[in-house]
């Protein structure tokens, strides 16, 4: 047995490893490669992996259970308070109203197009209320949309793979034992989750005192911090498991929450290291349940099994996450993308693949069939088709904005960083001083806390994938210092720096950095208030009423076309002030012509500006 073990262990982890590695190259989640991966050394394909060469259902059932516990973990660990403050009200509807329409809906599709019973749709529909966070974190990895997005569909990943499973298993009793009473049934459920959140919070207590209070500085500290925080994700998950299973599922996503949130020392490398189990577990996971895999099932369910997940998929999950963010800051785009995004993953899976042996052990064949045939589906397509293409659809409902990073959270920062969100940028405010944190998180800004002169910092708050990088500190060295990183380690397109000492602003520009001098600019809105008054109070309306943009022009429908041509099709309350052409602007005459790239810079009421912004770059 350990002389074929040896060399499939290597396979699924050299496997895990070629599938990460590609996914990574081709911007596409991980997962997609690994469920190819399982299916080609599958049982239906090569037959390198199947049940027998994990000593059976129960074996690998165990195996997949451990798995998944680091993997809940580790995306509990990730869902810090401030991230959850972005979308507190979607995410409770999202995990209550969304996860009901999500059962009721499947379990109505399964019972009607599959002709199941009610007790085996309600099981099936149980399961399949679960996204997760194996599947989930993986998108979002290559799929960097606005934070408040990215918590809403991590917390919900989270929270119903934990619902979900204990869920499964209550509903589960119910199919072996009907007699169950309304009160039993709500009894099973509050005590699997009970039982799993008192350990989970146990443990993350025990956890949090070694690592506070007990000397770990002797040898390697930070190894010795990861390996206890290892260590007692597998003990929550196992002795709330012995007690009632499936309790493991909710220990361990209260650990994960509450030590992830706890400021522990050696956070980082806890972090790194975590991901780097992950990635092996994972590949065990979906590797692993391939061997259960079965392409009679799945044939078996024919044209009903289809319009099953495309009711999942394209009708359920769009109803409950539209009514769900109903009345939150999400756009449409955002919403459709979230609706368009959420795949199964391996709590169905796994939580199934354990039913479907009891059921068969009961001689209840049929039922069996049915449940990993529906369940292992939905997975299949919504995990190849929605996590596949994630990326494509993101950008094609323009969803994934690039950022701007504000390096500096007192006043200027604040009031940029306002006027930049108010017209649709995803920003992010980087400051070092807890109070200064707190206070402009209070405010509602997405703030990440660390030295924004750090390298580290700058990656962690998304340096590389800002447009944008803007040092408005009070102190000249560190702006300076922001803006070399910025332009050496990220290749930033556009870089601002706030200069508080005149005489800096040569030391600046000799670095290619565009720089506004605090005295300076204070200077300039006093001559204007002076000199020009009705455009200085016009000004100050900019963020409010009125609004100055420019833009490229893009519409092949605009090129070609004069000034006074697009006058008269400009939405009324704005005009065009400038026009930019080869490095030169110019307020353009009735008869400028206008040319592709060319720049168009609007002035006027806020609404008319956005409007002409849209008329002329129609894809921005």
């Amino acid at each position: 047995m350990s002389s074929e073990l040896i060399p499939l262990v290597a396979t699924i982890i050299a496997l895990g490893v070629a599938s990460q590695v590609i996914a990574d190259r081709l911007q596409v989640p991980s997962v997609l490669f690994l469920v190819i991966a399982g299916i080609l050394v599958g049982p239906e394909v090569l037959g390198v992996v199947t049940l027998e060469t994990f000593g059976g259902a129960e074996t690998l059932s165990s195996i997949v259970g451990l798995s998944v516990a680091i993997i809940v973990f580790e995306g509990a660990f990730h869902l810090k308070l401030p991230k959850l403050r972005e979308a507190p009200g979607a995410v409770v509807r999202l995990t209550t109203v969304g996860a009901a329409i999500s059962l009721v809906g499947t379990a109505l599709s399964v019972h009607y197009l599959l002709g199941a019973n009610w007790d085996m749709a309600f099981l099936v529909g149980s399961l399949l209320v679960a996204t997760g966070p194996t599947v989930i974190t993986p998108i979002l990895d290559i799929v960097p949309v606005r934070n408040r997005v990215a918590a809403a569909l991590e917390t919900e990943g989270v929270v119903n793979d934990v619902t979900a499973a204990i869920l499964a298993i209550v509903v589960f009793e119910v199919v072996n034992n009907p007699g169950l009473t309304r009160m039993q049934i709500i009894e099973e459920f509050t005590v699997r989750l009970g039982i799993g959140v008192l350990f989970g919070l146990a443990v993350a207590g025990a956890v949090w005192y070694l690592l506070r209070h007990v000397d770990l500085s002797r040898g390697n500290a930070p190894q010795n911090a990861r390996l206890i925080v290892l260590a007692g994700a597998l003990v929550a998950y196992g002795a709330a498991d012995f007690l009632r299973g499936e309790a493991g599922i909710a220990a361990v996503a209260t650990a994960g929450m509450v030590l992830g949130n706890a400021d522990l020392p050696y956070e980082e490398e806890i972090e790194a290291f975590k991901g780097d189990v992950t990635l092996v577990v994972l590949s065990f996971v979906f590797i692993g349940l391939a061997a259960l895999l079965s392409f009679d099932n799945l044939i078996q369910l024919g044209v009903a099994g289809l319009a099953v997940v495309a009711l999942v998929a394209l009708v359920i999950r769009p109803l409950g996450v539209f009514l769900s963010t109903r009345g939150e800051r999400y756009t449409l785009s955002e919403r459709t993308f979230m609706s368009v995004v959420g795949p199964r993953g391996i709590i169905p899976a796994s939580v199934a693949t354990l039913f479907a042996v009891q059921l068969q052990s009961n001689g209840m064949e049929e039922a069996a069939s049915l449940l990993v045939g529906v369940v292992f589906l939905v997975i299949l397509l919504t995990v190849v088709f929605e996590g596949g293409f994630a990326r494509h659809i993101a950008q094609a409902l323009e969803v994934i904005p690039m950022r701007v990073i504000i390096v500096g959270g007192g006043t200027v920062g604040r009031a940029l960083g306002e006027r930049l969100e108010d017209r649709g940028e995803n920003v992010v405010l980087i400051e070092k001083d807890v109070e200064m944190v707190e206070r402009t998180r209070n405010e509602g800004f997405t703030v990440h806390h660390g030295d924004g002169t750090d390298t580290d910092e700058l990656r962690s708050a998304g340096a590389e994938n800002a447009r944008i990088v803007v040092a408005a500190t009070g102190d000249d060295d560190a702006n300076l210092l922001v803006s070399q990183l910025a332009d050496s380690k990220f290749d930033v397109d556009t870089i601002i720096a706030r200069a508080n000492n005149p005489d800096n602003v040569d030391a600046f520009e000799d670095l290619g950095v565009r720089t506004v001098s605090s005295s300076l600019a204070t200077a300039w809105g006093i001559d204007n208030i002076i000199e020009r008054p009705a455009l200085a109070n016009w000004m100050t309306e900019i963020g409010r009423s009125g609004d100055v943009q420019e833009v490229e022009v893009t519409s092949e429908d605009l090129v070609g076309k004069t000034i006074d041509e697009l006058d008269a099709e400009l939405p009324n309350g704005c005009i065009i002030a400038l026009v930019g052409r080869d490095d030169e602007n110019q307020v353009p005459s009735g008869d400028f012509t206008l040319q592709q790239g060319d720049h168009l810079t609007f002035l006027g009421r806020k609404e008319a500006v956005r409007e002409a912004l849209d008329w002329c770059h129609p894809h921005d």
